[in-house]
């Protein structure tokens, strides 16, 4: 998978940013407490309730969480939880999204 734009840039001009913030990502993936499937699970919702996938999270993450294991209907469901936090905004923006990169990973 390749990265967003942004992250290209990041990377050319701070790279010991760039390293820092996947370090740290990395980190809280591995020493957080959650399995793999909750924690992109969990990314999934969070990203949605923010109301957009304009940087390809929702899309990039729906993958990951697939390959842990995830069901379709748990990345619908972790869409859904945004329906109750933010209203219609993360579902408008990121349900498509999220299943069309599940039937498509």
């Amino acid at each position: 998978m390749d990265l967003p734009k942004f992250f290209s840039i990041m990377n050319d001009e701070t790279p010991t940013i760039f390293k820092g913030f996947f370090d740290m990502a990395g980190a809280i993936q591995k020493d957080g407490g959650l399995d793999e499937k909750t924690f992109q699970l969990i990314y999934i919702a969070i990203k949605a309730s923010q109301g957009t996938d304009g940087l390809g999270s929702v899309v990039a993450h729906t993958a990951m969480a697939k390959k842990a294991g995830a069901t379709r209907e748990e990345i619908r469901g972790a869409v859904l939880v945004s329906l109750m936090t933010d209203g219609l905004t993360g579902v408008s923006s990121c349900l498509e999204a999220a299943l069309d990169a599940y039937d498509n990973a």
